[in-house]
């Protein structure tokens, strides 16, 4: 489909009208905002601070990028949905810099978006979808203005990751725009070190590795079992490609997927909600931390963005991968599927709960975990302890499977089988992988 015919469905797409809020309380409805996960996070973050301590704002606003468009309306106004692109950049900060390794040792200069999402906040009743886009992902780049006020060449193929290096979050922003045909009113962009912080803020954020996972390029040596990370360990988790699934960088999509999801409960939880003190030190950080569009740098945006989100459960916080198969010209990168991209879009606007039928990329099911587990018990003394850990032998591994569909019917919501992904009611862990390459 060409852009223009995307850009046309766009603007004919039949919007359901908005519908009234109720007002919440203050800190129930800004850590709402900030549960959505880590693309929120870097909204919410702002959001409290813009409520509790103004002073935080005014350097939170101070390094605003223009990303071009209309501006956007108040959001009460909006009848359909409001789109957030978030980029995680792999610059080199000094302070951090001994932890990126090969990245900040081997000479490179500027930065990439080494995570990318689009968060899509559906039209009333409102849903909330995270769009994952792959870094090895290939796509036009169109013609951007650099930081300096050059413009840079528009590129008919090039990773996608590599638009930010090119013209910053702005041309990020128009990138996906052009790709996905969507509006996309607000973005922002954070660096890893920011990362660290914000979950340090937090205690940590609780995530399951499924089987031993082994990455020498992140420094990953770990065990299977549940583990709660922090620090550099956040970074760890979040970075490695080769410790999990397949290791490609589809697999670290996974990753980052159940840190979101984990990082919502972690935000909901009377651990974050009940103390005062841990909310500050969030919004302080993500504060310092975030470089936001200017679309979004006003306070008062950024309430009403958390109070488009505080009643979604979190069944309908959903995280996906943007559809994607191997490219033609090289195998180590992808091209878009757009027929499916296409109906990824379609379903998000129905506004029907989204149902992901391709599985969770790169993670494990809780029930296939305890599956793993029993294949590697022993007990050569038939006292039902295993051998090796003294833990008692499992009695019957039941697997999770959904009922049985027929040929033929069609399920609301649902989404092509190569769009992977979770929602943060469900409980994935990471497949592990030992990796020497």
């Amino acid at each position: 489909m060409s852009e223009t015919t995307r850009s046309d469905i766009d603007r004919r797409r039949t919007i359901a009208r908005h519908g009234s809020m109720k007002s919440p309380s203050a800190w129930g409805s800004i850590v709402r905002f900030v549960s959505i996960g880590l693309a929120t996070l870097l909204v919410a973050g702002a959001g409290v601070a813009a409520f509790i301590a103004t002073d935080l704002t005014a350097s939170f606003s101070a390094d605003a990028v223009d990303i071009g468009g209309e501006a956007p309306p108040d959001i009460a106004a909006y009848d359909g949905p409001v789109q957030i692109l978030v980029a995680g950049t792999d610059v080199c900060e000094p302070e951090y810099a001994d932890l990126f390794g090969e990245r900040c040792s081997d000479g490179e200069d500027g930065a990439r978006s080494d995570v990318l999402m689009l968060l899509n906040i559906s039209a009333p009743p409102r849903k909330v979808t995270v769009i994952s886009f792959p870094r090895d992902l290939m796509v036009p780049i169109p013609e951007c203005t650099d930081a300096n006020g050059n413009s840079t060449w528009a590129q008919s193929k090039e990773q996608i990751n590599s638009a930010f290096n090119t013209g910053g979050l702005a041309c990020t922003v128009a990138t996906v725009r052009e790709l996905t045909g969507q509006p996309i009113q607000f973005a922002a962009s954070i660096n890893w070190g920011g990362v660290i912080q914000m979950t340090d803020a937090i205690g940590g954020v609780d995530v399951c590795i499924g089987s031993d996972m082994y990455d020498r390029h992140t420094g990953i040596d770990w065990k299977a079992g549940p583990r709660t990370i922090s620090g550099y360990e956040a970074l760890q988790f979040l970075r490695t490609r080769h410790g999990v699934g397949n290791g490609s960088d589809l697999g670290r999509i996974s990753n980052q997927q159940q840190y979101m999801s984990n990082l919502v409960k972690k935000l909901m939880s009377e651990q974050v909600l009940s103390n005062p003190g841990t909310l500050l030190r969030l919004a302080k950080v993500a504060v310092e931390a975030i470089d936001p569009s200017t679309s979004m740098a006003d306070p008062y945006t950024l309430m009403q963005i958390a109070l488009a989100v505080k009643d979604v459960p979190f069944e309908d916080f959903v995280f996906v991968q943007y559809p994607v198969q191997t490219d033609p010209d090289n195998e180590n990168r992808v091209v878009p599927i757009y027929d499916d991209a296409d109906a990824l879009w379609a379903a998000i606007a129905s506004g029907q709960t989204l149902t992901v039928t391709g599985g969770t990329g790169g993670s494990l099911t809780e029930a296939e975990v305890a599956a793993q587990q029993a294949e590697n018990m022993y007990d050569g003394d038939g006292d039902g302890l295993d051998d090796a850990t003294g833990q008692p032998m499992p009695t019957e591994i039941v697997e999770e499977t959904p009922p049985p569909v027929d040929p033929g019917t069609e399920v609301p919501g649902a989404l092509p089988e190569s769009i992977t992904g979770t929602n943060a009611a469900q409980n994935t862990c990471s497949d592990g992988t030992i990796s020497n390459e």
